[in-house]
């Protein structure tokens, strides 16, 4: 009797299958910034800032929604807000580099410490802010993937307040670099790229809601309209680092690098920034670079 109609076929899984990237910002919000994950979301805020997940009792997203064009937009920030036990947690992914920064993780911060407060509080009131930057870049240059800053007396290291603090994670350090700690398996899930990582990751981890975020991206990845969303939104951000890479070069051809109206003129003239961004590539106004544009558009 031939058994071989009765045999289970394995299916070939391809390692090198490309997938879509958790590190795409509006993938990342997608799981995230979806309340019906909010197991997922303490487990990960968890790992990173490494506070028992049982103290975190209450969650709140405060800036849930997702246009459904965003994908297509010009290079908007996109950041998860959350509200964690009266704390204030934004979560930012950055792919491209971009002039600034620093200052720029600075002064969202700053923004959000400050926009607590209303008329007539008390400034003791403040919920601490916290802020996490997840880089596909490296922005420092020591070997440890995880920076945290606070504001400390740079003699006695007395820190000055433990309401606010920036967060760096480099996903390009990962895996050269680990720590053997639960934030380990969470920054190489999103920097996974390919079928066989999701696999070696969902074989080692023991962290149950690893196990359920990475059924959630299979999920993402086997729907077509959200695959093309991430095909235009990863296209953007391509065209975002050309466009200030290619700035950058048109200035020091002509001998004056330093020179921001050039710059700020010749990123106008591509039409692929925001007036926001071109500000932070710049360091230039926004009223500036308004009125730059104003007087481009006279001359044509």
């Amino acid at each position: 009797m031939d058994n071989r109609n009765n045999e289970q076929i394995t299916p070939v899984i391809d390692r090198n299958a490309k997938i879509i990237k958790l590190k795409l910002d509006i993938i990342f919000k997608r799981i995230f910034g979806d309340s019906k994950n909010e197991r997922i979301i303490k487990a990960f805020l968890s790992a990173l800032l490494e506070i028992p997940k049982e103290s975190i009792t209450a969650l709140t997203i405060e800036n849930v929604e997702l246009p459904p064009e965003y994908a297509d937009q010009k290079f908007s920030k996109l950041d998860l807000k959350l509200n964690v036990n009266d704390r204030i947690v934004d979560v930012e992914m950055q792919i491209n580099r971009v002039p600034g920064f620093s200052e720029r993780s600075l002064y969202y911060g700053a923004k959000l410490y400050a926009e607590q407060l209303k008329s007539g509080d008390d400034y003791e009131n403040l919920n601490q802010t916290i802020c996490i930057n997840i880089t596909s870049f490296n922005a420092f240059r020591c070997e440890d993937y995880h920076s945290c800053f606070k504001m400390i007396e740079h003699k006695r290291h007395e820190v000055l307040t433990e309401k606010f603090m920036i967060h760096f994670f480099e996903l390009n350090k990962i895996n050269k670099y680990s720590k053997n700690k639960p934030m380990d398996d969470w920054l190489k899930l999103i920097n996974a790229e390919t079928e066989g990582e999701l696999m070696d990751i969902q074989t080692t981890t023991l962290i149950p809601e690893v196990q359920e975020t990475i059924v959630h991206l299979r999920t993402l990845n086997g729907d077509e309209k959200i695959r093309r969303e991430a095909e235009l939104r990863e296209k953007r951000l391509h065209d975002e680092a050309s466009s200030i890479r290619g700035a950058w070069r048109e200035g020091r051809a002509e001998g004056i690098q330093q020179n921001k109206y050039t710059t700020a003129t010749s990123l106008i003239k591509m039409g692929l920034l925001s007036y926001e961004n071109i500000s932070i590539a710049t360091g230039l106004t926004i009223e500036e670079i308004e009125n730059l544009a104003d007087k481009l558009q006279s001359e044509n």
